[in-house]
């Protein structure tokens, strides 16, 4: 029943509030999206910190996809060998996961130190911030200490499958029963903080994609008096 729960109902459960809740607040809160800018107290940190957070995340981001949406017989026909995507993974992996973790690290100094920048931070920030640092911090850890530990371990062999079997809605959560515990966590955060989303200041963004749906056109006629 907990195997169920963890891996079938949970995951489902909070893709479905990610994408009600977005409707909701976009129907009642739609100039609430953007978040509250604490550029004005403090710049250096943030710039340093958002650019290294950008830089890693999108690398990171695509690792992801390709990892658990491409099954591993496709990298392989590509001639793409087990070992050598497993030393991408580790190695390039790794590089841009801890280039995101400095990002985090120093956005949560930031955040934390800064008399303004704490006091502008409302409850729901802080628990983004954390558990953000929590993904990133034990995924970095599964992909670098895990993979040493329990070379023998193959994500692409459980968690890519169930993954996919979610997506067609038959889904195999006893694939997820031998899968390490770091995996784990990384995997129910990961979901965790997309059942947050709607609610806190992630929806900005969205912020210039809807605002450019939203944006208005302003027609101009000639005065007739001249």
């Amino acid at each position: 029943m907990t195997n169920q729960f963890l891996w079938v109902i949970f995951p489902y459960l909070c893709m479905a509030i990610f994408v009600v809740g977005h409707l909701f607040r976009y129907r009642n809160d739609q100039f609430g999206w953007t978040a509250k800018s604490s550029e004005f107290i403090e710049k250096k940190l943030l710039m340093i910190g958002s650019l290294l957070f950008h830089i890693g995340i999108m690398p990171v981001i695509g690792g992801h996809v390709v990892g658990l949406g491409i099954p591993k017989e496709w990298t392989r026909a590509l001639g793409v060998s087990d070992h050598m995507y497993h030393m991408g993974a580790i190695w390039v992996g790794g590089f841009f996961g801890f280039v995101t973790l400095a990002g985090m690290l120093i956005l949560t100094a930031r955040r934390v130190t800064l008399k303004n920048v704490r006091e502008l931070s409302s409850r729901s920030d802080l628990i983004v911030n954390a558990l953000l640092l929590f993904i990133v911090f034990i995924g970095i850890y599964s992909v670098v200490v895990t993979n040493a530990v329990k070379p023998e371990f193959d994500y692409r062999d459980s968690i890519s499958i169930w993954f996919r079997s979610l997506l067609i809605f038959r889904p195999e959560a006893g694939l997820m029963s031998t899968v390490p515990l770091a995996f784990q966590l990384h995997i129910l955060s990961g979901f965790l903080i997309f059942a947050m989303w709607p609610f806190t200041r992630l929806v900005h963004v969205w912020s210039v994609p809807l605002n450019y749906v939203r944006r208005s056109y302003i027609l101009y006629r000639r005065n007739p008096k001249n």
